[in-house]
């Protein structure tokens, strides 16, 4: 589940719309690192 979750952050870094996961808006990337994103989300740890 991880992997899925990092090749979805990583999307639009590799699109080259931002420089970071964590510049997308959009993003759970946000979430997991302790940056509040427009929705909540519950963090998947496993």
């Amino acid at each position: 589940m991880s992997q899925k979750l990092e090749y979805i952050h990583y999307n639009p870094v590799k699109a080259g719309f931002v420089d970071k996961a964590e510049h997308w808006r959009c993003s759970s990337a946000r979430n997991y690192l302790g940056i509040d994103g427009i929705i909540p989300v519950t963090l998947f740890d496993g």
